[in-house]
């Protein structure tokens, strides 16, 4: 699936114009989404600043999830298929976690070589969010319920 990596001033517009609503018009599309679903993105899009921490946008995989992930036969880790861009760093995390995850060393060595902000927890579904649209648009509406659970936590 296509996905534009325009420049924004700010990590939720970002979010909001580069991820998220481009999703949401697939969505409308497929008649995936009912309008109160589109009302609740709404009032996400004006909580974003003050639920994902500001810092300098990073480098990431983009689909970071244990399919995309192997040693090679020395041993060395090896990651495929991304879906680069520069965003917010946690979005990988978010990934990575959404289905089942990796081993909790290789989340400590991250929090070890670049600390994060204090709630990771509580932001995660936030940039889940994007991945199961994504889901919801590929492989139909059985994300659907994924999507509304986590807006219901966050509204």
């Amino acid at each position: 699936m296509r996905q534009q990596n325009c420049q924004h001033s700010t990590w939720p517009d970002f979010y909001i114009h580069e991820r998220l609503l481009p999703q949401l018009d697939i969505a409308k599309q497929k008649n995936q989404l009912q309008p109160v679903d589109f009302q609740q993105f709404e009032q996400l899009f004006k909580l974003l600043p003050e639920l994902c921490p500001s810092e300098p946008p990073a480098l990431i995989h983009g689909d970071l999830w244990s399919g995309d992930f192997l040693c090679d036969t020395k041993g060395n880790p090896v990651v495929f298929d991304p879906a680069v861009s520069y965003a917010h760093r946690e979005m990988d995390l978010a990934m990575s976690r959404l289905f089942g995850g990796f081993e909790r060393p290789f989340y400590r060595s991250y929090e070890e070589a670049w600390p994060l902000a204090p709630g990771l927890e509580q932001r995660l579904p936030v940039y889940q969010l994007y991945y199961l649209l994504v889901h919801v648009n590929l492989f139909g509406g059985g994300y659907v319920g994924s999507v509304r659970s986590i807006l219901k936590k966050l509204i």
